[in-house]
């Protein structure tokens, strides 16, 4: 009306009314053509349903050399995308490690200690990686390394330090199958001297003490702090672990405190005997 009537031009017209120029122009569903492509899509899907994992070149080549078709690669392209037809990345497999021990019960101190990692952010985005370990009998933590990123040698360069200052190393480490830990650094390192006892990939609950500190730090420190630089991270969260090794009474220890257990503790391991599961 505002054309006719009005005599304004279309982009005047579709600016008084707030309406684009596209919209304005395009014809009605009736109004379409039919999908000239339509052939060419229907192939494809069902060269795709035939081979999934084949991409969108290797179906223009057996559109091009087996059936003869005379079709632009980049047309292909552009069809294949329409049809949601990409190929999906297979997941990778997850390298499980090897066992060097049997699984073994925490009935001492120094028998277990269990390893895992955390991970948390600054304000800025930034990644921040936290490493612990507890000793599953006495509930004490014993490592504390908060970084940008933790890499197997630092890993070892941190252990050896713990071990030191707790007069030698626990019988096992028992860890899940993160690449820090299913290294060949970490394992030679251990070799001859510390047993290490991975848990089956996926499945957390079998490392429980580790997973029950971490969902305590992030309940009780990560989540309640935002760090606006890492060292303003390794301090809080180094004061957190200090204050659950020094204040935190747990019930399962008769209402004591990880380090006023460990002080009195006078149980010995009991091996038992049992294969590598």
């Amino acid at each position: 009306m505002l054309k006719n009537t009005k005599g304004m031009s279309e982009r005047l017209a579709c600016k008084v009314v707030g309406l684009s120029r596209s919209t304005y122009r395009r014809l009605p569903q009736a109004q379409t053509p039919t999908d000239p492509d339509a052939g060419l899509r229907e192939q494809l899907r069902t060269y795709a349903r035939k081979n999934p994992r084949h991409g969108f070149r290797r179906a223009w080549a057996w559109l091009r050399f087996d059936e003869g078709a005379e079709v632009n690669k980049k047309k292909i392209h552009r069809l294949w995308k329409e049809e949601g037809l990409q190929v999906r990345r297979a997941p990778r497999r997850k390298r499980a490690g090897q066992s060097s021990v049997p699984i073994i019960d925490a009935d001492a101190p120094k028998v277990v200690w269990a390893l895992d990692f955390q991970f948390d952010s600054t304000v800025d985005g930034k990644a921040v990686k936290i490493a612990s370990m507890v000793d599953e009998h006495t509930r004490m933590s014993l490592l504390n390394i908060v970084d940008r990123s933790i890499t197997a040698q630092r890993l070892i360069e941190e252990l050896e330090k713990v071990f030191a200052i707790w007069g030698g190393p626990p019988m096992v480490l028992r860890m899940d199958n993160g690449p820090e830990f299913i290294s060949e650094a970490l394992t030679s390192y251990c070799a001859g001297s510390v047993g290490i006892s991975y848990i089956p990939p996926g499945t957390p609950w079998n490392n429980g003490f580790i997973e029950s500190f971490n969902n305590r730090m992030r309940d009780e420190c990560l989540n309640r702090n935002h760090w606006t630089t890492l060292l303003e991270a390794r301090v809080v969260i180094g004061d957190f672990k200090d204050d659950h090794n020094h204040r935190h009474r747990h019930s399962a220890l008769g209402y004591r405190t990880p380090a006023e257990y460990a002080a009195g503790c006078t149980h010995r391991h009991h091996p038992v005997g049992c294969e590598i599961d």
